[in-house]
């Protein structure tokens, strides 16, 4: 089986994070801080939004992420994540205009500043999940091999999924009182704990599941699971790499949570998580979750539904530079390449 992607548009400055718009159109966001509309293979001229003037874009930094809130329109805020000047994490949200051809940036809301000892592993995804929550997804600080310990501490939000409720009234953001660590022994925003650096995320929305790509060090790429509404789920980095030790022989493997699917680095280099497909155009793939690797492009499926370990299959190859699927409202599904190419997931040969 193999998956043909279709290049429906070209997008300047880094393309790497999709937002979609319950209208069909897609807000894209670049790596040097601006955001684009796409409506079908045309993009809108002038940009979403220009905040190159508080972000450093380069390396694994930049305008990482974008969400837009579950009732939008009706409630207009696009969420953003970023890193700022200083080389630290930012999530904030913006308003769009009537129309959503426009964010106002003066009207960005600080919701999340969180400090990045290095300038690498700095996640980046936002998404919301089916309970309305908001998720950002935050590596552990980097340098390599987490060299603080992150990954495995309770006191950090490093090396985690957070949730948030980003609805709380007159707050930036408060605590759902049934995140794990809402009553003490850690920080509350805490929703998954033990990961390196999820760059992208995303949540079947037949299922509520939360699928993630966790980018390894030197041997291990990993795609981990969620099921919808279990949080406290501790994935094993920096004890374990995928499903191998990585700091000494014999390492425990008791408490924590094994990937569903991984590959060793003479298959690439950095995974690039995507959806479990649920969209009409190519049946085939229905209830299979793709995912990729940024440097040989090659792309992979696996089904959603089996459980335990699954052997990734792959089902075509992308090219290097492919940074972000994304999935439109009707499920239909888009890559995007560093290179500035947008993508659609357009059919399937056997």
């Amino acid at each position: 089986m193999s998956v043909r992607l279709e290049a429906i548009a070209t997008i300047d400055g880094r393309p790497l994070a999709f937002a979609a718009l319950p209208d069909g159109r897609l807000y894209v966001a670049s790596q040097d801080g601006r955001a684009f509309v796409l409506d079908g293979p045309a993009v809108q001229a002038a940009p979403l939004v220009d905040l190159r003037d508080r972000i450093r874009s380069g390396g694994e930094r930049g305008l990482l992420g974008i969400a837009v809130h579950p009732r939008f329109p009706d409630d207009p805020r696009v969420f953003v994540d970023y890193t700022d000047l200083d080389g630290d994490t930012v999530v904030s949200s913006l308003r769009a205009n009537a129309d959503g051809t426009r964010l106002d940036p003066a009207t960005e809301r600080i919701v999340l500043r969180v400090d990045q000892p290095f300038s690498n592993h700095n996640g980046g995804a936002v998404a919301f999940g089916p309970d309305g929550y908001l998720y950002v997804s935050l590596g552990d600080g980097g340098g390599g091999g987490d060299p603080q310990g992150n990954g495995q501490s309770p006191d950090t939000l490093l090396g985690k999924i957070l949730r948030l409720d980003v609805d709380a009234s007159g707050e930036p953001y408060a605590i759902p009182p049934d995140n794990p660590l809402a009553g003490g022994n850690g920080r509350p925003e805490i929703w998954l704990v033990g990961l390196r650096n999820p760059w992208r995320m995303s949540f079947d929305r037949a299922t509520g599941d939360l699928w993630i790509g966790d980018v390894g060090q030197g041997a291990w790429e990993e795609v981990d699971l969620a099921p919808a509404g279990l949080g406290g789920l501790n994935f094993g980095w920096s004890v374990r790499e995928g499903r191998h030790c990585f700091r000494a022989a014999g390492c425990p493997s008791a408490g924590f949570v094994e990937p569903v699917a991984e590959y060793d680095h003479s298959m690439g280099c950095t995974v690039i998580g995507g959806f479990v497909y649920r969209g009409e155009a190519v049946a085939i793939l229905r209830g299979g979750y793709l995912f990729a690797d940024y440097c040989s492009g090659r792309v992979w499926a696996i089904d959603a539904n089996s459980p335990g370990f699954r052997q990734p299959v792959e089902v075509g190859r992308a090219g290097p530079g492919l940074a972000a699927f994304g999935e439109d409202a009707a499920g239909e599904l888009y890559v995007a390449n560093l290179d500035g190419t947008i993508s659609r997931v357009a059919a399937v040969s056997r």
